[in-house]
């Protein structure tokens, strides 16, 4: 067996807070098992990383990376989410609100419904958004049950 790069120690206050989070069962279910996976990995159980693995249902690349985080940055940044990536939701808020109501409005006259591409343009032309694919309004009315598939 190697030997491991990444030690977790908990002290009593560590230990008892991971504990209370497990028990609490109020968590997110990633944070609670990122508690078990640190409280399996605690020196005082000795539990190597393919036992924590096989009891926990995870990857062993989650366990290695669990323990690293918590002994280069500490125990909030290995329970807890990191930022994610991508670009934030561009319509939101009033401007979907805006363009389900449309979409429940009455189509325009010699149309028996509203079709994607005719919803962009007519947000286009009310300025409830500078630009708008037909895609982007389908998204926009799935979150809303509302489109058609």
């Amino acid at each position: 067996m190697s030997q491991k790069s990444h030690i977790v120690r908990l002290n009593k206050q560590e230990r008892k807070y991971l504990q209370a989070i497990v028990k609490s069962g109020e968590n997110k279910a990633r944070k609670i098992t990122r508690c078990r996976v640190l409280l399996l990995a605690d020196r005082v159980n000795s539990k190597t990383d393919e036992q924590i693995s096989d009891s926990l249902n995870v990857c062993l690349t989650t366990v290695f990376n669990i323990r690293r985080r918590y002994c280069n940055v500490g125990i909030e940044a290995a329970i807890n989410e990191c930022p994610r990536s991508g670009q934030p939701p561009k319509f939101n808020g009033k401007p979907a609100a805006k363009i389900t109501a449309i979409a429940c409005s009455a189509p325009p006259d010699g149309r028996a419904r509203w079709s994607l591409r005719l919803l962009a343009d007519r947000i286009v032309e009310l300025d409830i958004v500078e630009s708008i694919s037909h895609q982007s309004v389908s998204n926009i009315l799935k979150k809303t049950n509302l489109s058609r598939t």
